[in-house]
């Protein structure tokens, strides 16, 4: 059994495993540690969205691949693309390399600013999807 994953409680979670931190009107969005752990090594994040473009709840907003797979980018709530992490372009280790910070993918201005976004998980409903889902 490995040992728990590190989890932030300054954000909300999705079953995706993305995590959303609201600074200011923005959220930031990007990927759990338990995501990086699945998928191993990031060789490419492409953000199919710029800066201004809306993005849907629950749809792709880019992908993520490594060297085990490719995965989808799930926005966690509709609203607007605020910025994108151009980092990323080129160097998708920053994923890796800290995902809780300077591995962030977009950041999204909700379409409804005041949504308390109760769809998302709190940090105990998160780790006990993440324990449900490594069985």
């Amino acid at each position: 059994m490995s040992a728990p994953q590190e989890v932030k409680s300054d954000r909300k979670y999705t079953k995706d495993h993305e995590w959303a931190k609201q600074e200011g009107a923005d959220w930031l969005i990007g990927i759990t540690a338990f995501a990086v752990e699945q998928l191993g090594d990031i060789t490419l994040v492409s953000l199919d969205v710029k800066p201004g473009d809306k993005v849907q709840a629950h749809k792709a907003f880019g992908t993520i691949e490594s060297v085990k797979t490719l995965s989808d980018l799930y926005a966690p709530f509709s609203g607007t693309v605020a910025k994108i992490n151009d980092a990323l372009e080129n160097t998708p280790e920053l994923v890796n390399d800290d995902c809780w910070g300077q591995g962030w993918m977009i950041a999204i201005t909700p379409d409804d600013a005041d949504a308390k976004h109760d769809d998302l998980l709190d940090v105990a409903a998160y780790q006990k999807h993440v324990e449900e889902s490594a069985h």
